[in-house]
């Protein structure tokens, strides 16, 4: 499997690659001079399941910043750098625990150089980031449009320019907001570098399509061994795209914890509001990451039992009243208005 095998890059008290744990990711939208806002962000991003943050710097005091910030959050910082290398070294200054950088809208190779020798210095790594978005006009030319070999082409061309300058703490970044394409890139690039990759699929789109286009596009690519950390890019609140992505890498049993929610489409013999009760107790459970089980909320007391069989525990909701169900099994009958309330209970008191 390739992630079993790529670099192993520490980034702050973090390490990604080498078949480690794969760290989900996430970006603040305050701006990062706003400190006390990015606090608050960065606290909340952490709280639902964020392991490394990044935060844009276009100007100098923004990169400043990093340092006030850093003494109020518990995971590593990676600083966002658009075309002024100037920001990428102020930031690497100022305590980036990474900086993202596309070394093709640097400039100059001195200027490139400039980065690199600043994050030796440091021992800071660069993610190398190329977006479909970003491919160099000669490289679409040879290809005659924008093209996952492009896209990898430009990626390792970066990517061995660093090398050049003696500096092998890299992560690699190949992103593009078409689905197909970004998965293909992933595939082509696997088995050439060494290098762990980031994976994500870039402007997927608001909370409901870019959910949908992130699954199908993150699901394609780790589930054939590809990928040593993710971000789910949405447009909204990024609290959102932890959720995401913490489901992602369960459903493809990535990572362990959490609770699955499985629920019933909703049918004529429904007599409760299930909607709004799955909606519930997935909001629910969310505060329970330390138990590994599968929850059932099932509308109807007729199948539910046997629906819910596979499930550890579930609810089935009748007319007035439910059942409390574990493994198949019924326990008890229990009143509608007490079904959240019965299902926390027993969520609690569950052994670890």
């Amino acid at each position: 499997m390739y992630r079993d095998n790529t670099k192993v890059i520490k980034i702050g008290d973090r390490v990604i690659g080498g078949g480690n744990p794969i760290l989900i990711q996430s970006m603040t939208n305050t701006k990062t001079e706003d400190i006390d806002a990015t606090i608050e962000q960065i606290l909340r991003l952490e709280k639902a399941g964020c392991e490394i943050i990044r935060s844009t710097v276009p100007t100098l005091e923004a990169a400043k910043a990093f340092v006030e910030i850093k003494k109020a959050i518990h995971i590593p910082i990676v600083a966002d750098i658009h075309f002024d290398y100037k920001m990428a070294i102020a930031a690497i200054e100022n305590g980036a625990d990474k900086i993202r950088i596309n070394p093709g809208n640097i400039g100059s190779i001195d200027r490139v150089k400039a980065v690199v020798d600043a994050a030796k210095a440091y021992k800071v790594p660069i993610r190398v980031g190329v977006n479909s978005g970003s491919l160099e006009k000669e490289i679409i030319e040879k290809y005659g449009r924008v093209t996952a070999e492009g896209i990898v082409e430009s990626a390792l061309d970066k990517v061995k320019l660093i090398e050049d300058m003696d500096y092998d703490q890299l992560v690699i970044s190949i992103k593009s907001s078409d689905v197909m394409m970004c998965a293909k890139a992933h595939e082509l690039i696997a088995g050439k570098t060494p290098y762990p990759l980031h994976v994500g699929i870039t402007e997927s789109g608001t909370v409901y399509s870019g959910n949908i286009k992130s699954a199908l596009g993150l699901g394609m690519i780790l589930s054939k061994g590809i990928g040593d950390t993710i971000r789910v890019s949405l447009t909204g609140d990024p609290v959102n795209e932890i959720a995401s992505a913490k489901l992602i890498l369960r459903t493809l049993g990535l990572r362990k914890g959490g609770i699955e929610v499985v629920s019933c489409p909703t049918c004529g013999r429904t007599n409760i509001d299930l909607i709004s009760l799955a909606n519930d107790v997935e909001k629910m459970v969310a505060n329970f990451d330390d138990l590994n089980i599968k929850v059932a909320v099932m509308g109807c007391v007729v199948n539910g039992p046997g629906e819910a069989r596979e499930a550890d525990i579930g609810i089935a909701g009748g007319k007035g009243e439910g059942l409390l169900i574990k493994k198949g099994e019924i326990i008890r009958k229990i009143p509608e208005a007490e079904l959240l309330s019965v299902l926390q209970a027993e969520l609690e008191n569950w052994p670890r």
